[in-house]
């Protein structure tokens, strides 16, 4: 599947400013039974969400929000950058965590250390998951806070994050920062080399014959 590239992105940023963000947390284990790959941003991080519990049957437009959850407060239910602390994304491997973060509309996630399978559902859906020291991560929490309308740029191609006031540099591994940058998952990747490919097997057929 090809995603929309991430090159530059501008957007409200929300701050979730909590450390060791699971995986059951931004994504219920209830609603694991659908074999969708989308529709589910209405239930990201559905327990703190939400003050009644929700299962795959539920109208998610009836059920009560919690008034206190950053992501029901404006700006924030407009937010495309989440801002969060350390080992965001631990626990399980489900990839439907990205899912509904992407689904809510979140591009880019900024924190201190991500869980590694978690960090690499997010390349593979065409999320930014940008990690920055501890220090310049609070700093950003301070400035959301301070801010009516907390927008920041993100420019991938310069390795760089704007705020006002603010500007740290990041780093990306170069097979990740590519992939971003065209909008390719895994079989897009592999697809970039069809000629070579092709070729390998058209030769393996002429030296292996009885394999045809």
């Amino acid at each position: 599947m090809k995603h929309a590239p991430f090159v530059t992105h501008r957007g409200i940023v929300a701050p979730l400013d909590v450390a060791n963000v699971d995986t059951d947390a931004i994504f219920p284990k209830q609603y694991g039974r659908s074999i969708a790959a989308s529709g589910f941003g209405p239930i990201l991080f559905d327990h703190w969400r939400y003050l009644d519990a929700g299962d795959l049957d539920s109208d998610h437009s009836r059920r009560r929000e919690n008034p206190d959850f950053v992501l029901n407060r404006e700006p924030y239910r407009r937010a495309t950058v989440l801002l969060a602390r350390e080992n965001f994304g631990c626990g399980s491997s489900r990839e439907h965590a990205v899912w509904a973060l992407r689904d809510f509309g979140i591009r880019a996630i900024v924190a201190p250390r991500f869980a590694s399978i978690f960090a690499g559902n997010a390349l593979a859906n065409g999320m930014l998951a940008v990690e920055l020291p501890a220090a310049q991560v609070a700093a950003l929490f301070d400035w959301v806070r301070a801010q009516p309308l907390p927008e920041l740029e993100i420019d991938l191609p310069r390795q760089r994050l704007h705020a006002a006031g603010l500007d740290f540099a990041f780093d990306i591994e170069v097979r990740a920062k590519q992939s971003l940058l065209a909008g390719w998952d895994e079989i897009e990747r592999t697809l970039q080399h069809r000629d070579a490919i092709a070729a390998f097997e058209a030769r393996r057929l002429a030296e292996h014959a009885w394999l045809r």
